[in-house]
């Protein structure tokens, strides 16, 4: 929100200067972002009006001009086009100083004397129109300084609102809250009703009261749309930020700077039959004031007449149906719209105006009759015109409710940590017109108000905004700091779960670094990283931006993102981990029918090594990846997981796996298909993998046995099997029947080639065998040994080479 301070202190005028008042509103939740001038630094600029004006003798583009600034009249060189007889304007008198130092001497301009300079708004920095100089206003005083006369020693505040101070969106907002921070009163704008002068009403029809509860609408006729809005007001809103248009836009405008309700005004001439609030149907398009031509949404809340829409409810009007200078009848438009499908419309065009900002955020439902009248009286002031009668069309049932909230003061006293004394806490909560309406008190909760909240305030709804509103307006600098006190408590341990806090230490010792993504993804990259789940995925009903609107089904796109930024950003090794919610709607799109499934997920890419002079730079592959996940699952006691062969659509066919045990997956692992790793542009192999985090914590009780300490045993077998055989099946028939002794199972060497058989690959293993109590005989050894062998024939084939 961008204001005027001039504008502000004529609606209270608190003794603190400009850098006190900043500090009041930040310290009150109003962060002020920016203080600006609105003018730039110049002196000896006066008000003077243009005499008479003849073409220059010598230039065709120039004319010579005799100016009158209030003392003498003198000749000024004038290039701009709009200079004219009787012109009001900026005149630099000899010796001004206009900003960027720039000094202003008697000069000669192509043979011409030229005594001054008559100024444009961007030669002062009071705006950014080159074309011409400044028209000012006849009522300005001849020979009166500039600065002086439009108050130009004036700053724009710009305060970053939090999306729950909707009320703060005006000058009447930011003046309350300086009001009740210097307890003072503040002057508001007097809005008085202004009689009809003709009969004339535009019927007004509400086909959806969920998303606007309340429509007024109002005919003013034989206005005069060719004026120009007066320069105080076309100050006040270059000073907050917006540029002039025309009087009947500038005055919607500005009521809705100064109250907060934004307005909207329709060529009456256009808009046929009568005003219908309905949802888009069908096929339909509008063409928007800025231009723009969209293709509306079924849930887009229209403003339509007879023959179609005319604008989007609360965002933006229709091209067609615009005020121009040809404009003679105006329909007054004010309405209280819901705040959701607003955000969401203006969201989804992408269309964030002013108008939308304050619905998103919040309007007060009982200021529209107060904003018509006020537009009303300014219109009439300006322009010209008959009003007639106001149609206030609304559904009570719809509308918000009055809110009512309950103080315990022992309860503030907890929240707050301190005693704030009764008589301030009522004295806090009238300044902030928050309504005293019932007193009682009990031993547990001490005293215990009843509060009435303004229908401005529909931002506190709890008791708890009660507590927030008295730590602002009492001073978060007044409240002690003091350290909480509280009795701690160990905690019982679960010896069959893992805390994930291991597995995240475990990830970072093996060089990995945890990422936070978005749950919200993009479609596409959804659909390309989880094609089987398309069905699946939720949409947001009001999302941010397009870009993450429906709700992830797995970690992919948020880690993929992450390394595709940081390739971006010359990074050459990149491994990252991030434990999140994945969303899985189920067999209805109820919000109670969805799976939140707890995940982790890692990402690798690049180099294996950081960069050094002593090793070789080489790639990471997919047994790198294996082996970080391996021990993951060994931390978490799974170790006895098997790899199965995926048909993941998402990973490399030849270089993927799913993670089973007992029956049960646990996730997955791979590089991701060559095919998604052209479409994202992505210069070399990415290897990831998921897991399921409820099943990876919780594992069945260890048990430690003794420690032998008699010799072990290790028989290596040279085995051919065929090539299909994967090693975790050889691994398993071994382990099932080498016998209870078998204490470790290692492949050291797979070859095929020369001398094998083309269908059939060497696998070389190592068997370890130990006693936990003697030592372990040839011929028991050999027993496991021949056991095992012959149950690899007669399972997969296998022989000894």
């Amino acid at each position: 929100m961008k204001f005027s301070e001039a504008w502000l202190r004529e609606f209270v005028n608190p003794d603190v200067d400009t850098a006190t008042l900043a500090e009041q509103l930040t310290m009150a939740g109003l962060e002020v972002e920016s203080i600006e001038p609105v003018a730039g630094a110049f002196s000896g600029v006066v008000v003077a009006r243009v005499i008479s004006v003849s073409p220059h003798p010598n230039a065709e583009k120039l004319s010579v001009c005799q100016v009158f600034d209030g003392e003498q009249t003198m000749q000024v060189v004038c290039g701009a086009p709009n200079v004219r007889d009787g012109l009001i304007t900026a005149f630099a008198r000899v010796g001004a100083v206009l900003p960027g130092e720039f000094k202003i001497k008697k000069a000669k301009l192509r043979g011409e004397e030229s005594n001054g300079m008559l100024c444009s708004e961007d030669e002062l920095a009071v705006g950014e129109d080159t074309s011409g100089i400044i028209e000012l206003d006849a009522e300005l005083s001849i020979g009166a300084d500039l600065r002086a006369e439009l108050q130009l020693d004036d700053v724009s505040i710009d305060c970053d609102l939090t999306p729950n101070r909707g009320d703060c969106f005006s000058l009447t907002g930011i003046a309350r809250e300086t009001g009740v921070l210097n307890n003072l009163s503040v002057q508001l704008p007097e809005c008085v009703a202004v009689p009809a002068l003709v009969d004339d009403v535009f019927p007004v029809r509400v086909e959806d009261f969920s998303g606007c509860p309340r429509y007024l609408g109002r005919v003013i006729r034989n206005i005069d749309a060719g004026k120009r809005a007066p320069l105080w007001m076309r100050e006040k809103l270059r000073r907050c930020g917006l540029r002039s248009i025309d009087p009947v836009v500038d005055i919607t405008n500005y009521v809705m700077l100064e109250l907060g309700q934004p307005m909207h005004a329709f060529d009456l001439a256009q808009l046929h039959d009568e005003i219908i609030v309905r949802k888009a149907r069908g096929d339909e398009r509008l063409t928007m004031l800025d231009g723009s031509d969209l293709a509306l949404d079924s849930n887009t809340l229209l403003i339509a007449d007879a023959k179609g829409p005319v604008a989007i409810a609360g965002v933006m009007g229709g091209e067609h149906s615009g005020i121009n200078s040809k404009t003679t009848d105006v329909f007054l438009e004010c309405a209280f719209f819901a705040t959701l499908p607003i955000a969401g419309t203006a969201r989804s065009y992408g269309l964030h105006t002013d108008a939308s900002l304050r619905y998103e955020r919040g309007v007060d439902h009982q200021l529209q009759r107060k904003a018509v009248e006020r537009a009303t009286a300014l219109l009439i002031e300006i322009v010209g015109g008959a009003p007639g009668p106001i149609v206030d069309t609304y559904d009570a049932d719809s509308l918000p409710q009055p809110v009512v909230c309950r103080l315990r003061f022992n309860r503030l006293t907890r929240l707050v940590g301190m005693e704030i004394p009764e008589s301030d806490v009522l004295t806090i909560l009238e300044r902030l017109g928050l309504v005293v309406t019932d007193k009682q008190a009990n031993d547990v909760d001490g005293v215990i108000w009843t509060v009435d909240v303004p229908s401005h305030r529909f931002d506190i709804a709890l008791e708890e905004d009660l507590v927030e509103e008295i730590c602002r307006i009492y001073g978060y600098n007044n409240i002690p700091n003091t350290a909480p006190v509280t009795h701690l408590q160990l905690s019982q341990v679960v010896l069959e779960a893992t805390p994930s806090q291991r597995i995240k230490h475990l990830l970072a010792d093996l060089g990995y670094q945890e990422v936070i993504t978005y749950s919200f993804v993009e479609p596409v990259m959804m659909d390309l990283l989880s094609p089987e789940n398309t069905t699946e995925s939720i949409q947001l009903t009001n999302p941010m931006s397009v870009d993450q609107s429906v709700m992830r089904v797995n970690l992919l796109p948020g880690l993929i993102k992450c390394q595709l930024d940081n390739a971006n950003r010359q990074q050459s090794r990149i491994r990252v981990f991030e434990i999140g919610l994945c969303f899985i709607s189920g067999a209805s799109s109820a919000i109670t029918d969805l799976d939140q499934r707890l995940t982790l997920g890692g990402l690798l890419w690049g180099e294996r090594n950081e960069e050094s002079w002593h090793a070789k730079a080489e790639l990471s592959d997919y047994y790198d990846l294996k082996g970080d996940v391996e021990q993951v699952l060994e931390l978490t006691g799974h170790s006895g997981v098997e790899f199965r062969v995926t048909k993941d659509a998402v990973l490399h066919p030849g270089q993927s796996a799913d993670i089973y045990e007992n029956g049960k997956k646990l996730g997955r692992m791979g590089r991701l298909h060559p095919e998604i790793e052209q479409r994202l542009e992505i210069r070399s192999a990415v290897y990831v993998f998921e897991l399921y985090v409820d099943p990876l914590l919780v594992h069945a009780h260890v048990t430690h046995g003794e420690i032998s300490r008699y010799p072990s045993v290790r028989r290596d077998l040279s085995l051919l099997v065929g090539r299909e055989v994967a090693l975790a099946k050889l691994e398993s028939i071994v382990r099932r029947h080498a016998g209870a002794f078998l204490t470790n199972f290692r492949v050291f060497d797979v070859y095929h080639g020369e001398g094998i058989d083309s269908t059939a690959k060497s696998v070389a293993v190592g068997l370890t065998f130990q006693h936990p109590s003697r030592t372990l005989t040839e011929l028991e050894i050999n027993d496991c040994v021949d056991t095992a062998v012959q149950a690899l024939e007669a399972d997969i084939g296998a022989r000894l080479r």
